[in-house]
């Protein structure tokens, strides 16, 4: 696949990219695990089919030690037993949060009080930013077909700081 447009050309887009790097950086701060960031985005991005996401949080997780079969278990979370109930609860709204179109009532109360039940204050507060985060990195790179494959850990923060 060939990129339709490289957004780091534009230099709004570039302005935008370094903006909204800053404040995924805020997430990081956050009490929501790193392991819980790097499923979330990872399962949001093989939802909406953004291959370059993919290749990002599945590198940037193994580097910061995530276990493969955990990885390659994402897709199928539900079905499989590496994970646990706060992480099912946060998969679940990500989910839920990211097919929005697909369900009439959108996150279902099951999904929300399963999140509270697990997360304070701030870490459900993470978790809602982090969706919707990622699901406009995804889009973006979805629309100018920014293919995956090539990124190596680190080279995002290189990029964009």
């Amino acid at each position: 696949m060939e990129a339709r447009f490289d957004l780091f050309d534009s230099e709004t887009a570039t302005k935008f990219a370094k903006r909204f790097y800053g404040v995924g950086s805020v997430l990081e701060q956050s009490s929501l695990p790193k392991a819980t960031r790097e499923l979330v985005m990872l399962r949001v991005s093989q939802i909406n089919g953004c291959s370059m996401c993919i290749d990002i949080h599945t590198k940037e997780a193994a580097a910061a030690g995530e276990e493969a079969v955990r990885l390659h278990q994402v897709a199928a979370w539900r079905e499989s037993t590496v994970f646990s109930e706060a992480e099912r609860a946060a998969l679940a709204l990500a989910e839920e949060g990211t097919r929005l179109a697909d369900a009439h009532e959108g996150v279902s109360d099951e999904t929300w009080a399963r999140v509270r039940e697990h997360y304070d204050d701030d870490g459900t507060g993470a978790l809602v930013a982090l969706i919707a985060m990622i699901n406009a990195a995804n889009r973006m790179n979805v629309i100018v077909r920014t293919p995956g494959g090539s990124y190596e850990p680190g080279m995002m923060k290189t990029a964009l700081d």
